[in-house]
C-alpha cells in the first residue's frame, strides 16, 4: 500500500491546528539540544531536529508511539509500503519497526521538528477498560506496524499541554503520565484506535506477535531459533514467520540481523568501539561477516561509516 502524497500546508491548514502547532514549535527550538534527537525531563516525550534533507537513510528501530510533525515532512518505508508524514498527519508505531526512511524537507532556516512520544501496553489496556469496546473495525493496513492518520485539534491540544510541562518542572511527575494517557485516549478514540486495540488486547494475534518482538529486542546478541519464538507468540513456527513478515516485511531471522548491526553502529558512534569489539558484543562471531553485512545494510563498511558520521555532526 503507497499512501498519496500529503497536500501542501498551503492549501488551508486549519487556523487552530496552526497556532497549537505555532507554540509547540516554540517550545521545541527552545528545548531540543541541536540536531538529532533530544531527551527530556519528560520519560515518554522526545524532541527531533534537522536542518537538511536526507531522503535515503538506512534502517532505523521506531519504537512504539507516535510522532507528531511540527514543521518539515518524512516518509519511511516498510517493504512495499510508503508512508509520508508532516503537520497534517501523525505516525502511529504500534510495536518496534525496523523501516527505512528520511526527511524529505528541511532547511536550516526552517528545519524537520517534530515530537515523538512513546507509549506502554499497560497505559493503553488500563485506557481500553475505561473506553469499552470498539466500534468500528480496523483501518486499512492494520496488519502493518506503521499508520498514519490526520492531526486533531484534541490530539494536538493534549500533546501541547505535555510540551508545556517543559517548563514547569514541578508538574512533570503529577501530571506528565495523565497528559500522555490522554494522548492515547486521543489515538485510541480516533481512526486508528483500531490498531492500538489490537496491541493492548492480551489474546490478539498482533499482542502475541509484539511478545516475540519484544524478546528479539531484549536478546538480539543471543541465539534465537524460531521454535523458541513461536512458543513466547504461542503460535507455530509457520504461522509465526507468515505473519511476522507481513508485519515487519522481513523474517524473524533478518530483523534479528538489523538489531544487531544497528546495536553495535551506536556502540561504535557514542562509545568508541571498534569494529571488531562491536561484532562480537552484539553476537557475532566472525568479524569479517560483521562488516560485510554492515556495509550491505548501511552502504560503507562500518570504519567509513562512523567517519562520516563523526565527520557530519
Amino acid at each position: 500500500m503507497v499512501a498519496p502524497t500529503p497536500i501542501p500546508l498551503a492549501d488551508g491548514f486549519p487556523d487552530a491546528l496552526q497556532a497549537l502547532r505555532a507554540q509547540m514549535v516554540d517550545l521545541t527550538l527552545r528545548h531540543v539540544d541541536g540536531d538529532g534527537t533530544s531527551a527530556t525531563a519528560i520519560s515518554c516525550l522526545q524532541l527531533i531536529k534537522a536542518s537538511c534533507s536526507a531522503p535515503k537513510t538506512a534502517p532505523a528501530l521506531y519504537e512504539p508511539g507516535l510522532a507528531i510533525v511540527l514543521q518539515g515532512r518524512k516518509k519511511v518505508e516498510l517493504g512495499t509500503e510508503t508512508l509520508y508524514y508532516d503537520p497534517l498527519h501523525f505516525l502511529l508505531v504500534s510495536m518496534p519497526m525496523l523501516p527505512k526512511g528520511g526527511v524529505i524537507e528541511a532547511t536550516p532556516d526552517k528545519p524537520y521538528l517534530c515530537v515523538r512520544i512513546g507509549c506502554d501496553t499497560a497505559t493503553l489496556a488500563e485506557l481500553m477498560l475505561e473506553v469499552g469496546p470498539a466500534g468500528t473495525d480496523a483501518p486499512p493496513g492494520a496488519q502493518s506496524g506503521l499508520n498514519v492518520a490526520p492531526v486533531s485539534e484534541s490530539l494536538l491540544g493534549a500533546a501541547l499541554r505535555l510540551m508545556q510541562l517543559l517548563d514547569s518542572p514541578q508538574d512533570q511527575r503529577v501530571l506528565g503520565p495523565l497528559l500522555q494517557r490522554e494522548i492515547f485516549y486521543r489515538v485510541l478514540t480516533g481512526p486508528l484506535g483500531p490498531r492500538l486495540r489490537a496491541l493492548a488486547q492480551q489474546d490478539s494475534a498482533t499482542r502475541r506477535l509484539s511478545r516475540a518482538l519484544d524478546e528479539l529486542n531484549r536478546r538480539f546478541s543471543e541465539a534465537i531459533s524460531i521454535d523458541e519464538l513461536a512458543a513466547v507468540a504461542h503460535m507455530s513456527a509457520s504461522t509465526l514467520h507468515q505473519r511476522f513478515k507481513q508485519l515487519t516485511s522481513m523474517s524473524p531471522m533478518q530483523y534479528q540481523k538489523q538489531l544487531r548491526l544497528q546495536h553495535a553502529r551506536r556502540l561504535m558512534l557514542g562509545h568508541g568501539l571498534d569494529a571488531a569489539a562491536a561484532a562480537h558484543q552484539v553476537g557475532y562471531e566472525s568479524a569479517s561477516q560483521f562488516s560485510r553485512e554492515y556495509r550491505r545494510l548501511f552502504g560503507t563498511p562500518p570504519r567509513a561509516d562512523i567517519e562520516q558520521l563523526l565527520r557530519a555532526g
